[in-house]
């Protein structure tokens, strides 16, 4: 059997030890934008819904409730703008790390199928094709990429790190070019209800994929929505034929979400209540971070939607990182996301109130 190192890049968090050192020392503490980890409680009517189902003995099963798949069929109804789905069209997932890493294996791509993804984009899309034996292959935009072996193209808007958001046209776009040369579309959608300056559109929407769902999937997550990031609830919508595959695979490999976890889902997707709390939290403190980076000589791009600022010095993103942990703040290194980022770094907006307050005293006062 190969070994990790020669099927796998080095986990790129591991890289970032030194600068973690550097950041906790500081007198006042670390304050950390590394990770885009929730830090705000979860939602009480989540949490009763848990507590509630929490005698479970029996074994779920990976489908998920009937009022599961009600839920994930109204939600994406409401929120997306899609229409006519069934229980056909809706499959929960442990999480959606799991789902992007797994995929393509799941899919039976291997030896000469090429899996595409954006060139700055979450590094599990290249890990999900190396794990399946593909050939992971980057673009720029997706309707350039040459389609000769690609059996699947992730998309990712909002984007994760670049906070950038693909337009209708952008979108109707690819999945025209998809569906010509028979190409799966992926679209990870998992920051979408996070928009600031813009509104993210889904693939689902009926002026994108002209009311088919053929070919198209779409990867959502109540890890950022809901702070649930702890609970691994996530789900992909679309394609019936393509979801029915996936079910029976995910049967034989006893991918369930547990049913506690189920019944929380369910909660989560019916109230809007806790989401619009939540985006005023992260509201206030992108405002803050936003002012103080620009103070301290940062420039941000993008970063309309999502949960980062993607800023730069106009230098080595290592140097930046450098710089930031001097002052007790830990960012995650543009790198990390592709070579096209190596001059940026990602701030997150997931740490406390105190904790940005801190960070925006740094930064105003290295400015």
């Amino acid at each position: 059997m190969p070994a990790v190192s020669d099927r796998l890049p080095v986990f790129p968090w591991d890289r970032l030890e030194p600068y973690k050192k550097t950041a906790a020392a500081h007198s006042d503490g670390i304050v950390d934008l590394s990770v885009g980890t929730p830090v705000d409680p979860v939602p009480e009517a989540v949490q009763k819904a848990l507590a509630e189902a929490s005698d479970s003995p029996g074994y779920p099963t990976v489908w998920g409730t009937a009022e599961l798949r009600d839920a994930l069929t109204g939600w994406a109804e409401r929120r997306l703008g899609a229409k006519d789905l069934t229980h056909h069209h809706v499959l929960p997932v442990v999480g959606s790390k799991e789902l992007v890493a797994w995929l393509p294996l799941q899919l039976g791509l291997g030896a000469g199928d090429r899996v595409a993804y954006p060139r700055l984009a979450y590094p599990t899309y290249e890990i999900g094709a190396r794990l399946a034996g593909a050939e992971p292959v980057t673009y720029d935009d997706p309707w350039e990429v040459d389609p000769q072996g690609l059996r699947l193209l992730w998309l990712n808007s909002p984007s994760n790190p670049t906070g950038r958001v693909l337009t209708p046209e952008e979108l109707r776009r690819t999945v025209a070019w998809a569906r010509e040369h028979g190409v799966l579309l992926a679209s990870d959608e998992c920051y979408i209800e996070l928009g600031w300056t813009t509104d993210p559109v889904s693939v689902l929407h009926p002026t994108v994929c002209g009311g088919s769902y053929e070919g198209i999937l779409a990867l959502h997550s109540l890890s950022k929505r809901s702070n649930l990031a702890g609970y691994r609830a996530a789900f992909l919508v679309g394609d019936a034929h393509v979801l029915g595959e996936l079910l029976q695979i995910r049967k034989h490999g006893g991918m369930m979400v547990p049913a506690p976890v189920q019944a929380a889902t369910v909660a989560a997707l019916g109230d809007t209540s806790h989401v619009a709390e939540q985006r005023e939290r992260y509201a206030h403190r992108r405002d803050a971070l936003w002012s103080a980076l620009e103070a301290a000589g940062f420039r941000i791009e993008h970063s309309e939607a999502s949960l980062y600022l993607w800023a730069t010095r106009d230098e080595s993103c290592w140097e930046t990182v450098a710089w930031l942990a001097e002052r007790g703040i830990l960012a995650a290194p543009g790198d990390f996301y592709g070579e096209a980022g190596d001059r940026f770094v990602r701030i997150a907006l997931t740490a406390s109130d105190e904790r940005v307050q801190a960070a925006v005293r740094r930064l105003v006062a290295a400015g």
